[in-house]
């Protein structure tokens, strides 16, 4: 019987303009369907995939930040928010949409996905991983 290993989602690019972040997106939903152990990591401005009240309608493209509230449900709970990218783009976790999981081990507690962490967190939690995809 095979290890389940830890893939970890990495999202630095803007949530619009390019591909790489509905991709990224795309991705981790299958993975958490084939039960995987998933994580997402955003840095860099990657930070702005996850801010509230995106509005898409001024580019032309269909707003999928909406779908992140779904991970919880797909049993992605380690989502992790590296504070120095918030910090440099003038965000604070209260511009972050507030995502969350039912804790089926705590009586189905509602609990928050988004974890702050530093640069040098981030690192350890990256190099603990089996795969690391970059987006």
């Amino acid at each position: 019987m095979s290890e389940i290993k830890k893939f970890m989602y990495v999202n630095r690019k803007a949530p619009y303009g390019t591909i790489y972040a509905l991709e990224s997106l795309e991705v981790v939903l299958i993975g958490a369907a084939f039960d995987q152990d998933v994580s997402l990591a955003f840095l860099d401005d990657g930070v702005f995939q996850l801010t509230k009240d995106q509005d898409t309608s001024g580019i032309g493209m269909k707003n999928f930040s909406p779908t992140y509230a779904a991970l919880g449900d797909y049993d992605v709970t380690k989502i992790y928010v590296e504070k120095e990218s918030l910090e440099e783009r003038g965000l604070t976790l209260d511009d972050l949409q507030h995502l969350t999981y039912e804790d089926e081990d705590d009586d189905w507690a509602e609990k928050d996905s988004i974890r702050l962490v530093t640069r040098e967190e981030l690192a350890r939690i990256m190099d603990e991983q089996d795969v690391l995809l970059s987006f």
